[in-house]
């Protein structure tokens, strides 16, 4: 299959510095290298590799001149857009040190277990809306 792996997901941030304190501060992703595009945004990595180009890409602005020659001119909702993504999840370990990041930041979250997975579920929601959903090892 072609296909390999998820690369990122992009996420078009209304509040780009808020969104990008939620990704470092809570989830503990790193804002890492990204190619002078002439729109503005950030892109997270989760630690020190850059090779895969990052976990999350965040883009700020309503719909910038630059971004729309660049991605493509974007329909509005009512007239066929995107579908509607429910969440993004990630494998994650220390569910003790991300509760307290969580905590310090105000970040509210749910908590789930799946005893048939022997899983515990955490979701949260990033500034702009996005439900992440963290797998831990219950």
């Amino acid at each position: 299959m072609p296909v390999r792996k998820l690369a990122h997901y992009a996420v078009r941030a209304q509040d780009l510095d808020a969104s990008r304190r939620f990704y470092e501060e809570v989830l503990g992703f790193r804002a890492g290298f990204r190619p002078p595009f002439l729109f503005p945004g950030v892109w997270l990595y989760i630690g020190r590799d850059e090779s895969e180009l990052g976990v999350v890409h965040l883009i700020g602005g309503d719909e910038p001149e630059a971004l729309g020659e660049y991605l493509g001119a974007r329909l509005d909702a009512a007239q066929g857009g995107v579908g509607l993504i429910d969440h993004i999840a990630f494998l994650a370990d220390d569910w003790p040190a991300l509760r307290a990041r969580c905590d310090a930041a105000g970040a509210v979250y749910t908590e789930r277990t799946v005893p048939a997975l022997g899983l515990r579920q955490v979701f949260l929601t990033d500034p702009s809306g996005v439900t992440v959903e963290l797998n831990f090892a219950a």
